[in-house]
C-alpha cells in the first residue's frame, strides 16, 4: 500500500503562475511518447480542472473530482494515470482494485486532505451515537473508510439534503463548503475547522479588484472560497458554482466576460469548452503547488515504469467504498 503522504508545506514547492508556465523544449517528443505507452499499456488519463494546460491538453477526460469518480468507475482501462493529487488516485483505486492506478508524482497532497483524520470522526462518533459523518471527497482512504457518505462540491447540498434530520450530523472537513451547505438546507450539523489553503487566501477584496477591472464581467465563485461569505452578505442572490456548474453557467449566460473565482487551472477549461468568451483568475496567485507538480514528463515517465503506484489495503478499501458509491449515486 503507497501510504499517504502529508502534502508538502506549498513553500518548499515550485510555485508556478498559471499565466507563465514555462513550455518544455521537447513538449512533442513528450507528447508522441505518451500516445505510443497510452495504446501499449490500455491506460486512461484522467486530469483534474486545476491541473497545467499541457497536461489537460493529453488527457482523456478532464473534470472535477465526482467526474473524473465516475470516469474510473467505469473506465475499461488496465491503467490510470492520474493527473490530481493523492486522494484522487485513492479514489480511483478503491473503485478499481484490479487496475494499475499511477500518480506521477507523490509530493502531490492536499492541505484540505491533511486537516483531518480516522480517529478525529471516531472521536465525534464518540459523543454522537447514531450519527452520519458526511465527509469532502478530499479526504484521505482512512477517513473515507469511516464516513457514511462522500459527497464534493457539486453533490454536497443534494448529499445533505437526502439525510434524515433527526439525526447528529458532522460534516468535513471544509468549512467554506460547509457554509455553503447551512445556507442552502438550513440543516444543523457539526463542521469541521479545515480548508484548502489556495481557496481560504482568496480574498473579498481581491474579487473587488477583478470587478474593477472586468466591470460588465459576471462572477464564477466556487464555495470552497474563503471569500464567498463574506460577498454573499452583500450579494445574497448570487450563485455559487463547483466547477462543473461554472462550465454549465457559462454556457448559458449571456455574459461575456467571467471573474473566476477558483483556482486558476480552471480558466484552462473555460476556455476550452466555451470558446469565444473571455475568462479572468480572479488571482495569479490562486495556483495550487500540489496540482502543478505533474508535468508531460512525469506522466510519461509513470507510464513508461509504471510507477509510482497507489493502493489502498484491502481492508479500508472495502470500508471506502461505501461512501463514494452513495456520493457517485447523489446528484
Amino acid at each position: 500500500m503507497t501510504k499517504h503522504r502529508p502534502a508538502v508545506p506549498p513553500a518548499q514547492l515550485p510555485h508556478r503562475d498559471l499565466l507563465q508556465l514555462e513550455v518544455l523544449p521537447d513538449e512533442d517528443e513528450l507528447r508522441a511518447d505518451i500516445e505510443r505507452l497510452r495504446r501499449e499499456r490500455n491506460a486512461v488519463i484522467l486530469a483534474h480542472n486545476y491541473q497545467r494546460p499541457e497536461v489537460q491538453a493529453i488527457a482523456d477526460f478532464v473534470g472535477d473530482s465526482l467526474g473524473l469518480a465516475r470516469q474510473a468507475a467505469k473506465t475499461n482501462a488496465d491503467v490510470i494515470v492520474f493527473a490530481g493529487v493523492h486522494f484522487m488516485a485513492e479514489t480511483a483505486a478503491i473503485l478499481n482494485p484490479e487496475k494499475t492506478v499511477l500518480l506521477p508524482d507523490l509530493r502531490a497532497g492536499c492541505s484540505l486532505a491533511d486537516t483531518l483524520t480516522a480517529q478525529a470522526i471516531r472521536d465525534w462518533r464518540a459523543r454522537n451515537p447514531g450519527g452520519l459523518v458526511v465527509t469532502y471527497v478530499n479526504t484521505t482512504a482512512d477517513v473515507k473508510a469511516e464516513s457514511d457518505y462522500c459527497c464534493t462540491s457539486g453533490n454536497a447540498v443534494q448529499v445533505v439534503r437526502s439525510l434524515p434530520e433527526d439525526v447528529p450530523l458532522l460534516f468535513a472537513p471544509d468549512r467554506f463548503l460547509a457554509a455553503h451547505v447551512l445556507r442552502e438546507t438550513g440543516r444543523a450539523m457539526d463542521v469541521w475547522d479545515g480548508a484548502c489553503h489556495v481557496h481560504a487566501a482568496i480574498r473579498p477584496e481581491d474579487v473587488q479588484s477583478a470587478q474593477r477591472a472586468h466591470p460588465d464581467a459576471e462572477l464564477l465563485i466556487h464555495p470552497e472560497c474563503g471569500c464567498s461569505s463574506r460577498i454573499l452578505a452583500a450579494v445574497p442572490e448570487l450563485q455559487l458554482y463547483s466547477t462543473e456548474g461554472m462550465i454549465r453557467r457559462a454556457q448559458t449566460s449571456a455574459a461575456e466576460t467571467f471573474i473566476v473565482v477558483t483556482e486558476t487551472g480552471m480558466v484552462t477549461r473555460l476556455q476550452k469548452d466555451v470558446p469565444g468568451k473571455t475568462f479572468v483568475p480572479v488571482s495569479r496567485t490562486a495556483c495550487c503547488e500540489y496540482m502543478k507538480l505533474t508535468t508531460l514528463g512525469n506522466v510519461r515517465d509513470s507510464l513508461a515504469k509504471l510507477q509510482p503506484r497507489v493502493t489502498v489495503a484491502e481492508a479500508v478499501r472495502v470500508r471506502a467504498l461505501l461512501p463514494i458509491e452513495r456520493m457517485l449515486a447523489i446528484g
